[in-house]
């Protein structure tokens, strides 16, 4: 099913906010489940990578070249990671009490989602890939924001801004002569963005280092529903 162009730009937006007032109505406590569900999505985009991405970056194109890119993305993510602490595989090591504007952790996340926003036009898998990545960090995030000290008008501004970077990213790669002449480099920066994030999501260690059942059949599930897709 392909979606018109609207919708693909919009449904980052929707899955942000819902993700929002879900967590302003319902305030969830238990984190195993997020956990589970952030499990399941670093699953399942990883295997669209593998799947969807990889092949179709490399076909007709310099196989070094593209390594290189898809190289640079995983550094990429590392430096972001930096400023944002882990909040784009779900930590975060803000100080709650501050009453300022995380401003590292609000960059870092937007030039996230950006990168993240390329290669989904043309590419519906990938759009779910990211929809599916993007609400236990949203929902993370939003637990953050409504349980500090910030302003809720600061609040506000972070999740609009940051629900707009995805689509912006899909956009640009339509409608920029630049972009498009160079989608296949940013389209490899894309996977290495998500190999880091994905791989550090699945085995980042819990406790005891070691993978409970569960999270071992979400996994399984995540995997098995992207070669399905």
């Amino acid at each position: 099913m392909d979606f018109p162009f609207f919708i693909v730009l919009l449904i980052p937006i929707v899955a942000v906010w819902s993700s929002f007032f879900f967590v302003w109505a319902v305030k969830p406590k238990n984190s195993s489940n997020i956990k589970l569900l952030l499990a399941f999505s670093g699953a399942f985009l990883l295997a669209l990578t593998f799947f969807e991405l990889l092949p179709e970056v490399y076909e007709g194109h310099d196989t070094k070249t593209i390594a290189l890119f898809i190289l640079g993305g995983i550094l990429l993510q590392i430096f972001l990671e930096f400023f944002s602490k882990g909040a784009e595989h779900g930590h975060m090591h803000f100080d709650l009490e501050k009453n300022t504007f995380p401003v590292l952790l609000f960059l870092s996340l937007c030039i996230h989602a950006l990168v993240e926003g390329v290669p989904i036009h043309g590419n519906e898998p990938i759009l779910y890939g990211i929809i599916i990545h993007k609400i236990p960090v949203a929902i993370i995030l939003s637990i953050f924001l409504i349980n500090s000290k910030m302003k809720l008008v600061s609040a506000l501004l972070f999740m609009a801004v940051f629900s707009l970077m995805t689509p912006l990213g899909s956009y640009l790669a339509t409608q920029s002569d630049w972009v498009n002449n160079y989608g296949h480099f940013l389209t490899a920066l894309a996977i290495g963005v998500f190999l880091h994030i994905s791989t550090i999501i699945l085995f980042e260690s819990s406790q005891g280092h070691a993978f409970n059942l569960r999270k071992l059949l979400v996994i399984i599930l995540g995997v098995g529903i992207a070669y399905l897709v």
